[in-house]
């Protein structure tokens, strides 16, 4: 391993100022549900949305005027690629950043509005990864790559620096693990001020590369997942002998604890993450016994999330929640039946969203009808109270 303390305190130092140096503060409630004293560190609230700017800009800041003058070239699906380009544009460096087609359109935008040169190619990073090698050579562009790369490395473990600054008593840090570089970076700063710190890395199930590489089985990948920021199929060169050397353990989480942490983040914090930039909190709130007691911090590592995902995710908590609930219910088709149950509705405090009211297409008895509502309500005892009241009915959920 060459990535040593010295580098990262020489990167701090490169880009002190440059950056800014983000909150890191104690969640008094998120503590009190998962049951561990969890620290949290708001990199979602970097310039471009991510930590990715650390190791972008201390790697930028590396190279000899020549390589600056010809140009750079990076692949990424949002995160490395906004922070490259804004730190390239801010550096007179022009910059040509391939993205996967399905990146959010929120990220292409952004990158865009940095003057980069965005080319959108592959189905996922790694096909990204491969046309951004060929171009460079074509091109004679510098790659910067988003993880192995030890001044990118260097850079990202920065984040670590700030964090057992503010609280060296942090007992166990949890990260986010895409390629590697993020955790790489982390691990070697913080065993190296306290070889007895956890560092837990958090994957998402569908995209287990760098957990299959450390036990040598062949992973299976998903088709996509909310965590895109850190769906990569295959961990650095540079990278995984750190995280075999340095990594405590790897823990995975699947799409529905992602969103459940995203929205808990936006609910508790009132601060968006992205689905990579939750999957710390998803891990803590799946596995409660590992961090029971435990002063953790948690890396909120990316904010960059678009609306309509976003939107989903808040729809879909409430329903999980029963804060949003359909009820089907069956009834006479004569005059004042619908009017009845809607004031039972409204008795129990309930408000009615949406009604759709079936006579033609359903199955029932011919002078029956079908109507479906969607309604608001205060959680899961509320909709106990809303269905006792409607009771004399018969409901479907």
């Amino acid at each position: 391993m060459t990535l040593t303390l010295n580098d990262i305190h020489s990167a701090a130092k490169t880009i002190q100022g440059r950056i800014v140096k983000t909150l890191c503060a104690p969640s008094t409630t998120l503590s009190e549900i998962a049951g561990a004293s969890l620290i949290l560190k708001f990199e979602n609230l970097q310039f471009t949305g991510s930590f990715k700017e650390r190791g972008a800009l201390n790697k930028l800041l590396s190279l000899p005027p020549g390589k600056r003058k010809t140009g750079v070239i990076a692949m990424s699906a949002g995160n490395h690629a906004q922070a490259v380009a804004y730190h390239a544009e801010r550096l007179g460096i022009p910059a040509v950043i391939i993205m996967p087609r399905y990146t959010p359109n929120l990220k292409v935008e952004h990158t865009r509005a940095f003057n980069a040169e965005v080319i959108l190619k592959g189905e996922d990073f790694d096909e990204a990864k491969d046309y951004a090698r060929q171009l460079a050579v074509e091109r004679g562009l510098e790659l910067i790559h988003p993880y192995d790369d030890e001044k990118v490395m260097a850079g990202q473990g920065t984040v670590v620096l700030e964090m057992l600054e503010a609280y060296p008593d942090l007992e166990s840090i949890v990260v986010p693990v895409g390629g590697g570089g993020f955790i790489s970076g982390c691990a070697v700063a913080a065993k190296s001020i306290n070889p007895d710190i956890s560092i837990i890395g958090v994957e998402a199930e569908g995209y287990a590369s760098m957990c299959c590489a450390l036990k040598n089985i062949p992973p299976q990948w998903a088709k996509c997942s909310l965590a895109e920021g850190i769906a990569v199929k295959e961990p650095g060169s540079l990278t995984l002998p750190i995280v075999k050397e340095q990594v405590d353990d790897i823990l995975l989480v699947d799409e529905v604890d992602i969103e459940k942490a995203v929205l808990l983040l936006l609910e508790v914090e009132k601060t968006v993450v992205e689905g990579a930039g939750a999957v710390g909190l998803a891990a803590v709130m799946k596995h409660p016994s590992r961090f029971k007691g435990k002063k953790t911090g948690l890396i909120l590592s990316g904010g960059n999330i678009d609306l309509l995902p976003l939107s989903s995710i808040i729809q879909r908590g409430l329903v999980r929640t029963g804060r949003l609930v359909r009820l089907r219910v069956e009834l006479r088709d004569s005059p004042g039946a619908l009017s009845e149950i809607t004031r039972c509705i409204a008795d129990a405090e309930a408000n009615i969203v949406e009604v759709h009211h079936q006579r033609a297409f359903t199955k029932l008895p011919l002078q029956s009808a079908e109507v479906e509502f969607v309604i608001e309500t205060r959680g899961l005892s509320h909709l106990n109270t809303i269905l006792e009241k409607l009771a004399p009915f018969r409901v479907m959920l």
